[in-house]
């Protein structure tokens, strides 16, 4: 069923809104175009959530976000890095410039209604199990709003918002960091629908992404076995030696892996066969070390096997340079908007939507929705997910927020997600997000010292800190993921 809940124009009575008479000019124009835009922000997250687009072939979707910039008076650049759906839109003029980010990719088998129950708009069709069709439409929000400000209140500096494809598979802010195409921007800012109200104050993983493909010789698997060479004998061989390696990483580490290619017919020896992993740990440095060891097992099963390996690395992703200053300007700003409230037809939804999680895992939830907003921690905590957005880091400042769009405690990458991000419960938080956002970017240009605060910051940060990456000089974005 579809959630529909009469929205105020304002979405809710937020702080900002109950107390116009105290607050900045700039800032109530920003709550107002966000307000007056509401239908058209609710319109895109729910056509880029139809589409369902997944990396890198999100052909509509970044059509449609562009369209609406061009619209409303922005100069846009596609096809950027020489991926077809990356695309930047600026406004404004000089220093600062702010970048905004956009996402709007979806993930394979996650299909999924509106609906307190799983059930597939189409079996095995792609589903926004993530939240990215909300991710863009929020960020089309902000950047709306702060070309208002900019023209009403004459500010100087240069918005962008910068399309970026294919998050999920961390591929396009990597090619785009190595392009330089954010090298000249101040300050960066972002954000992700959650479970929560939060901040990005902690790191991330950093992830290479790589896929080992084996070269072996066909062959009659019975009548003349000894005339072939298993490439699938050397992914096993591999897989085995990896899942021994696991013994002896730091507790930080991930390996994860899919066969791709296992071969056509039991019956003939497979000459091709290809493993998909990702190799993951806190720090860059330590993905290096792990992933040449994983190189080293994979050609000991080629020697294994006499078989032929090659290996194409796909993305590169270093973690996330945390950027306190940013952090506590967001938390303070998600203060004054005021976080989302949901009625109790909402929390009733939310509810059903984690029954099947408390029947299968026995989890207990003791909110159905998370609407505070969470502070930032003296040792805030770090992701286990990796996220692009971390290559922008070592560039730039950056920091973002995550608003509440999906039931507390939600398993990430779920169908409880992609029917939550369509529904109201996800549009309050896209409409929260696009007023954070713009009021944090309008903040910064108005104000130089909390941009030099934020630099300082990231200069001590990267003390030390080498960009090393293993996509080889001169390498494209692949055309497609899978």
């Amino acid at each position: 069923m579809r959630i529909w809940i009469t929205l105020f124009v304002l979405c809710a009575i937020t702080p900002l809104a109950a107390q116009e008479t105290t607050h900045s000019p700039v800032n109530l124009t920003i709550v107002k175009n966000v307000s007056s835009n509401a239908d058209l922000i609710k319109s895109v997250n729910q056509k880029i959530w139809n589409y369902a687009e997944v990396g890198l072939k999100e052909t509509r979707s970044s059509e449609l976000l562009q369209t609406h910039l061009q619209d409303a008076g922005f100069k846009v650049k596609t096809g950027l890095s020489k991926m077809p759906t990356a695309f930047v839109a600026e406004y404004g003029s000089g220093h600062p410039i702010i970048g905004i980010l956009a996402e709007y990719d979806a993930l394979p088998g996650l299909s999924q209604k509106i609906a307190n129950h799983q059930t597939p708009l189409k079996e095995g069709a792609n589903g926004h199990g993530c939240g990215h069709s909300g991710l863009g439409a929020g960020a089309l929000g902000a950047a709306l709003a702060i070309k208002e400000v900019v023209d009403k209140h004459a500010l100087k500096g240069t918005i962008r918002l910068y399309g970026t494809p294919a998050e999920e598979t961390v591929i396009g802010k990597v090619y785009m960091t190595l392009n330089g195409v954010f090298d000249d921007l101040d300050i960066c800012l972002h954000w992700h629908p959650g479970d929560k109200n939060n901040t990005y104050a902690g790191s991330s993983k950093a992830l290479v992404s790589a896929k080992f493909t084996f070269d072996g010789t066909a062959a009659h698997a019975s009548g003349s076995p000894e005339d072939g060479r298993s490439a699938l004998d050397a992914v096993e061989l591999m897989n085995v030696g990896v899942n021994f390696m696991r013994e002896h990483l730091k507790e930080d580490a991930r390996l994860h892996y899919v066969i791709t290619n296992g071969g056509g017919a039991p019956n003939v020896v497979p000459p091709k066969a290809t493993v998909w992993y990702f190799c993951r740990a806190d720090r860059h440095e330590d993905v290096e070390y792990n992933f040449n060891w994983l190189k080293d097992i994979a050609a000991g099963a080629a020697l294994m096997t006499r078989t032929k390996l090659s290996v194409q690395v796909d993305t590169d992703c270093h973690e996330i340079i945390p950027n306190l200053a940013l952090s506590r300007q967001l938390v303070k700003n998600m203060k004054l908007v005021g976080a989302p409230t949901f009625s109790q037809e909402e929390e009733n939804f939310a509810r059903q939507l984690q029954a099947p999680l408390v029947a299968q895992f026995g989890r207990e939830y003791p909110l159905a929705l998370d609407t505070r907003i969470h502070p930032v921690t003296q040792n805030p905590e770090s992701s286990k997910g990796s996220t692009d957005v971390g290559d922008i880091s070592w560039r730039v400042p950056t920091s973002g927020i995550r608003a509440t769009c999906f039931v507390a405690d939600a398993p990430g990458h779920s169908w409880q997600n992609v029917s939550c991000i369509g529904s109201t419960i996800g549009e309050k938080g896209i409409l929260f997000a696009s007023k954070v956002l713009a009021i944090t970017a309008v903040e910064l240009m108005q104000n130089e010292e909390q941009i030099l605060s934020a630099k300082a910051e990231w200069q001590q940060r990267m003390k030390g800190k080498k960009y090393f990456t293993f996509i080889p000089d001169g390498q494209t974005a692949p055309k497609s993921i899978r």
